[in-house]
């Protein structure tokens, strides 16, 4: 595997399972120094110890990303560990508020979008500075097929997540003359723990189901989502900025 991330520092919000913990094994591998958040304390720690000892810097920090105290101490641990940011991915989110518009009240409404949007505000306010100050670098943020179509009762995660690409866009604009690239992953299924266990049904007829909505006839794993973000984190995509880039099997073209 190639060098890419040697003696770059790169940040990963929800680290511990799914497209977040792929990435993490991904640029960890490629010679970064990964600083991992999120919720869980004993998985963060375990992931942090086996990245070390394949030989990589590894820190775990518990972080509530819908904090934003907790997201300033974050990238402050950042700052005060290594000194400088190159990279980020703002990996959290998922559905909360389920069913018809009508029926969701206005707490459910607030907490989907604190976590889905507000969580990625609070990342980009703290992140950027750190970056501008590092001499730039490249963000990228967790979208979904959702934020550029709807879904009957996916309300409240679609209007996040539309807000995500909107919020990617107006951030890369800001960003652009200091070096900092922002992009958006519009991804379709992925095969996660998170989409086996909540879709009411078997994990692999859950797997099956999603993937038949895909033009691909499959959904995504998560190495194959990582690929794309270290990529995108790289400097092979030095030109990539304000984008909102599909990695759906072909979900939103259809």
């Amino acid at each position: 595997m190639s060098a890419r991330f040697t003696d770059k520092v790169v940040l990963i919000t929800g680290a511990t399972s799914g497209m977040g913990r792929a990435a993490a094994e991904r640029i960890a591998a490629e010679g970064a120094k990964v600083v991992l958040a999120a919720r869980g304390e004993e998985a963060g720690e375990a992931l942090a110890s086996e990245l070390r000892s394949r030989g990589a810097d590894a820190l775990f920090v518990r972080t509530d990303v819908t904090a934003e105290a907790d997201v300033a101490a974050l990238v402050q641990q950042v700052a005060d560990r290594h000194g400088r940011l190159d990279g980020a991915f703002n990996n959290v989110g998922a559905a909360t508020a389920i069913g018809p518009l009508t029926d969701i009240d206005s707490k459910a409404w607030d907490a989907d979008l604190a976590l889905n949007l507000g969580s990625v505000f609070f990342s980009l306010k703290h992140q950027i500075p750190l970056l501008r100050a590092s001499g730039g670098g490249a963000i990228v943020n967790n979208a979904s097929n959702l934020a550029v179509t709807g879904a009957a009762g996916m309300a409240s995660y679609s209007a996040a997540k539309h807000g995500v690409v909107g919020l990617t866009r107006s951030a890369a604009l800001d960003t652009a003359a200091a070096g900092v690239r922002i992009n958006a992953l519009v991804t379709g299924g992925v095969d996660t723990p998170l989409l086996r266990g909540n879709m009411g049904m078997p994990p692999e007829e859950a797997v099956r189901v999603a993937g038949a909505h895909h033009p691909l006839g499959r959904i995504a794993q998560p190495s194959e989502i990582a690929a794309f973000v270290a990529f995108l984190l790289s400097d092979e995509a030095t030109f990539i900025t304000g984008a909102a880039l599909a990695i759906d099997g072909g979900l939103t073209a259809a």
